[in-house]
């Protein structure tokens, strides 16, 4: 138990070793399952728990308190609630706190009776005495069901998945803002990405609160929540950059060509441009870049007449996430034909982007392939240049 203001505590868990989340997410600095207790002068309650693995590690940390009362679960995913049932069992008394979609998903993901659930509605207040908890219902971030809490008298906002971190560290507070700014954006960019427009709405519904420190579920705890508030208002909301990201893989060398004269011929035209080796590539750091990115380039070689599949991966992830990209094209080359640009373009219907001109070329690139990859690096600028955005 750590003690971050007046008889409100951490009492959750560092995991030093893991590597991946939900088996898709890479974690190259491990995360942490954050819990929190809040005592009141008359009740005690216990703000989400801790994956199952950890379950010894919480009840460590609750040894010597004698009554939890209130069970506040803000998201059903089961490494912040999948030790409620141990919990209960400890403290059976205690009422599980929930959204009403979470409730019957938590019935479905466990098993707690029907019988300890307490529903409250957005904007519902808890007294715990001299401390008081009021619900927000924050929806899609990132399930359905999720909800923060506001401790009034602290002024904490405790914001599960919302502003998280996969960081295992021995500090509680951040103390490397530049550090967990980069691990904040890798989370936002592969989990929260997909819902910005309904998370841009609950940044909104949190402005009106006054909020001197935000407890996420994952990662260090913000003592100067300003900055990672306004880096989501600017993920969420700004204008892409003057960027491209180009994920791409090459068999045998000749895509390789392609996407080294693109880059160049775009780096002339003062367009940022990051590639991605899709062979050997970190897919967090992917994900990153396609938050900023104004266009997507995919370089492809095509097999047995379609799309590479780490290339058609690429596709499908991008698709899933929902960049703020407005311009997407392809480029790549073949052995005796295919399907590579219509099956990747059937791929991607999430995507609201203007399709340039493909660049294919049939083996080993040549000059006038070469010609065709300026012109659509300078297509690119121009487009940039048109929507003005940002460097």
């Amino acid at each position: 138990m750590k003690d971050m203001t007046d008889r409100v505590a951490w009492v959750g868990a560092i995991d030093w070793d893991r590597r991946l989340f939900d088996s898709l997410v890479p974690l190259p600095d491990g995360t942490s399952y954050n819990a929190y207790l809040v005592r009141g002068s008359e009740k005690t309650a216990l703000l989400d728990t801790v994956d199952p693995h950890f379950s010894d590690t919480l009840l460590s940390a609750l040894n010597g308190v004698s009554q939890i009362d209130y069970i506040v679960s803000h998201h059903a995913e089961q490494d912040h609630s999948g030790t409620i049932p141990l919990i209960l069992s400890r403290f059976p008394k205690a009422k599980v706190i929930v959204t009403a979609k979470a409730k019957s998903m938590l019935m479905d993901l466990m098993p707690i009776p029907e019988e300890a659930f307490l529903v409250v509605a957005d904007g519902d207040s808890l007294s715990l005495g001299d401390k008081t908890l009021t619900f927000i219902h924050t929806p899609w971030v990132h399930w359905p069901e999720t909800m923060s809490s506001y401790l009034a008298e602290d002024k904490i906002l405790f914001s599960c998945d919302f502003f998280g971190s996969h960081i295992a560290s021995a500090d509680l507070i951040v103390t490397d803002q530049c550090r967990v700014h980069e691990a904040a954006k890798r989370y936002f960019a592969e989990i929260m990405m997909p819902f910005r427009s309904i998370i841009a709405k609950n940044l909104d519904k949190l402005s009106t609160y006054d909020i001197r420190m935000i407890a996420p579920s994952h990662g260090q705890i913000y003592d100067q929540p300003g900055w990672i508030v306004d880096s989501y208002r600017e993920w969420v909301s700004a204008a892409p950059r003057n960027l491209v990201t180009l994920p791409f893989v090459s068999m045998h060398g000749s895509t390789r060509i392609m996407v080294d004269h693109l880059a160049s011929a775009l780096s002339k035209r003062n367009v940022g441009v990051e590639l991605f080796n899709l062979s050997v590539t970190d897919i967090g750091k992917l994900a990153m870049s396609l938050v900023d990115a104004g266009s997507i380039v995919l370089g492809v070689p095509t097999v047995l007449a379609g799309p590479h599949p780490l290339a058609a991966y690429a596709a499908f992830l991008a698709n899933a996430l929902r960049p703020k990209a407005q311009f997407l094209s392809i480029v790549g080359s073949y052995g005796w034909g295919g399907k590579t640009v219509d099956v990747l373009a059937g791929m991607i219907p999430n995507l609201k982007v203007e399709l340039l001109d493909p660049v294919l070329c049939k083996g080993l690139p040549k000059k006038d392939t070469l010609t065709a990859l300026d012109g659509l690096a300078e297509s690119i600028a121009l487009k940039h240049r048109e929507k003005m955005y940002r460097n």
